[in-house]
Formats: C-alpha cells, sequence, structure tokens
C-alpha cells in the first residue's frame, strides 16, 4: 500500500472514531436531558421512551409497544399504570372484544413534554440551519442507517 494510501486510511479511521465518540457524547446529553425533563414531570426515563413511542407510532396495543420501546410485557403492565394514574396515556378497550386494548397519548399533558423540550429542539434547529439541504440529506442519512445498525446490534445480543 502506499504511504498516501496508508495515510488516507489512517485519516478515515480517524474520523470514524471522532463520529462515534460524538454519538456516545450525544447519548449522554440526551440521557441528561430526559433524566431532566423526567424529574420535572415525576417520570422515569423509561415512561418517557414510551410516550415517545406512542406519540410518533400512535396508539398500539400493550404488546407493539412493549416490542417497539425494547420491553418485557411484564414491565410493560407497571409502566402503564404509572402513566395512566398520571394522567398522561389512556387505554382504550375495543367495542368488538373487550379484551383488546389500545394505548394512546392524552393530548393535554403532551403539551408539557413539548415545553420542555423545546431548548433542545430550538438549539437543533439551529444547527441543522448551518447545513445545505445536500448535506441534511446525507446526515438523515447516516442516522438513519445508525439507528439500523443499533437495532440489528440490539437484535443480536437479544438472541445471545
Amino acid at each position: 500500500m502506499e504511504q498516501r494510501e496508508q495515510g488516507d486510511v489512517r485519516n478515515r479511521r480517524r474520523t470514524g472514531n471522532e463520529i462515534k465518540a460524538a454519538l456516545r457524547d450525544l447519548r449522554i446529553q440526551l440521557a441528561l436531558l430526559n433524566h431532566q425533563i423526567g424529574g420535572k414531570l415525576a417520570l422515569k426515563d423509561v415512561d418517557l421512551d414510551c410516550l415517545d413511542v406512542l406519540a410518533r407510532s400512535g396508539p398500539l396495543t400493550p404488546s407493539a409497544l412493549a416490542r417497539q420501546a425494547g420491553l418485557h410485557p411484564a414491565t410493560l403492565t407497571g409502566i402503564l399504570d404509572r402513566l395512566e394514574r398520571g394522567g398522561w396515556i389512556a387505554r382504550d378497550r375495543a367495542r368488538a372484544d373487550r379484551r383488546s386494548v389500545t394505548i394512546r397519548v392524552l393530548p393535554d399533558r403532551s403539551t408539557e413534554v413539548v415545553r420542555l423540550y423545546q431548548p433542545m429542539i430550538g438549539a437543533m434547529d439551529d444547527v441543522l440551519a448551518d447545513y445545505s439541504e445536500a448535506e441534511l440529506t446525507v446526515i438523515a442519512d447516516f442516522l438513519k442507517r445508525s439507528t439500523e445498525a443499533g437495532e440489528r446490534a440490539n437484535g443480536a445480543l437479544s438472541q445471545e
């Protein structure tokens, strides 16, 4: 391998390591933010995760929510009880089969969550404004593919 190619490989490896370190730093900052917001709302981090899944996916059955949130169904029952008592969610029974339940987020409480996340949303809007549309497309693709890589890694671990 030529010296120039070796330098390119080293630079690419270094840049890749910087990206991975930045993702770890971002994960920590988001975890701290979620923890602070959860504290202000008297919610646990896992409660916020479930509310986020419901807000993005719409009403779900408990089993679908457990699957998407990566939780054991028995664990989810306690979370849903807590969220329902707090006025965050409603459990709707199907008319045709009263055993069937769908969980949905109650909109009144959702505005509290959005208000608390607003400083981060605004800060991210400011960051995104510095990039061209083409750069944003690359970033979006990178984040989507990174999420898929995380899903694969989680799947592999759960099979062990």
